[in-house]
């Protein structure tokens, strides 16, 4: 297995913060800063798909993933983004073969899992004491496992992206048309729907079920108000959901502050936005 104590090493160098000299925080600056760029790329698209309640029924199909895992003796690690997966997976399909609307098919879902969830926690108490942590997440309890589960990742989602971004554009605009001009649409939408299901359940560790779709959506959304062009607007997501990421996991741990790693990241991410939003009222009145 591939050594990361040099890497964290280096870490605490680039950020000489008296905090950072701790091995947790190099590791958990390590896991978001895998976990900014992914959730920004992914986020992207989400936004242009409209599909920003995609992400948020995926987070929660955790709560049954985690129980399922913690009832049958199965590592949550496992069962967590392999019932996310199998969630998003079913999202895209019927929503590829149904009359209904996307939205009618996510909310459908949405409830459809979290009743399940719950249904399975409620059968057992200690269960339901055990799922805290994933509601909340903890960046700071990842270990080298879970940095290369998310390295892992981080590769492949950025190998689609580099590979397939104008298309998934162009399939975000019209499937009709992107089909007919020899878009193969139906793998990006699969692919793209499991790509981001991974991305999401492995996110829930940093800020848990409650957050893990402002990751998502919120630097996407800055970057919007932000972007003049669709290529502006994905390096404006990693900007913003990078920084925040940093900003967040620093002043967290701040005397001053001592608040939770996951909401001061999403706070970040929040004053961008604030202030994307001020940028874009005053381009508006200037024109």
């Amino acid at each position: 297995m591939i050594e990361l104590a040099s890497l964290y090493t280096w870490l605490g160098r680039l950020l000489p913060c008296e905090c950072m000299q701790a091995h947790f925080m190099q590791q958990a600056l390590l896991g978001l800063l895998l976990i900014a760029p992914m959730t920004a790329a992914m986020g992207v698209q989400l936004i242009n798909f409209r599909m920003a309640f995609f992400a948020d029924a995926i987070s929660h199909s955790a709560f049954a993933g985690v129980a399922l895992g913690l009832i049958f003796a199965v590592s949550p690690q496992w069962t967590m983004p392999l019932f996310g997966l199998f969630v998003g997976l079913g999202i895209t399909a019927m929503q590829r073969r149904s009359a209904l609307s996307t939205d009618t098919v996510i909310g459908v879902v949405f409830a459809g899992v979290m009743a399940f969830g719950l249904a399975i926690v409620s059968r057992d108490a200690s269960v339901a004491r055990d799922l805290q942590r994933f509601l909340y997440g903890d960046i700071l309890t990842i270990g080298d496992a879970g940095i290369f589960s998310l390295a892992a990742l981080f590769v492949a989602v950025m190998g689609f992206q580099a590979w397939g971004y104008n298309r998934l554009l162009y399939v975000g605009m019209n499937p009709v048309v992107a089909q007919a001009h020899g878009v193969r649409v139906a793998v990006y939408q699969f692919a793209f729907a499991g790509l981001v299901a991974l991305v999401v359940m492995l996110s829930i560790w940093a800020v848990g079920v409650l957050l893990v779709t402002a990751l998502l959506i919120v630097p996407a959304a800055a970057a919007r108000n932000l972007a003049r062009s669709a290529g502006a607007m994905f390096w404006w997501a990693i900007l913003i959901s990078t920084t925040s990421a940093v900003a967040g996991l620093l002043i967290s741990a701040q005397d001053w502050a001592r608040t939770a790693t996951g909401p001061t990241v999403v706070l970040c991410g929040f004053a961008w936005f604030l202030a994307s939003q001020v940028v874009a009222i005053s381009r508006r009145m200037t024109k």
